[in-house]
């Protein structure tokens, strides 16, 4: 299976004072440039419009709605999601998050697929 578009990887972000979200950030954005070819970095800030509404749509996704509106269950802050999945809830190590992305560009066969773009392009 060839995968057309990007991985989207996403960083829950609180605020420029929180020092977790920023080291996590930080951690993302070390590595992003040894994959841009792959990658679409978001870092979603929870606490203003498009990212709160992200934010709350990917912690239904973990818990539903009832799970969120009813026992106020959230995504963690910070977290790393990829393509919606939640994949760490703590900042990884530099060679954990180069496996995740490297798993899900194997596993959509995104070499091949940007391999055959460049080349036709």
């Amino acid at each position: 299976m060839s995968y057309e578009k990007k991985m989207v990887v996403e960083v829950m972000y609180k605020a420029h004072y929180c020092l977790i979200c920023q080291y996590m950030d930080e951690a993302v954005l070390a590595i992003i440039p040894r994959y841009e070819e792959y990658v679409e970095y978001r870092r979603i800030d929870i606490l203003h419009g498009s990212g709160k509404k992200r934010f709350l749509e990917l912690s239904v996704y973990l818990f539903g709605e009832e799970g969120v509106y009813k026992k106020l269950r959230i995504a963690p802050i910070p977290s790393l999601f990829i393509n919606g999945e939640l994949f760490f809830d703590a900042i990884p190590p530099e060679p954990m998050l180069e496996e995740a992305i490297e798993e899900i560009i194997d596993q959509h066969n995104m070499r091949e697929s940007y391999a055959k773009t460049k080349s036709s392009g």
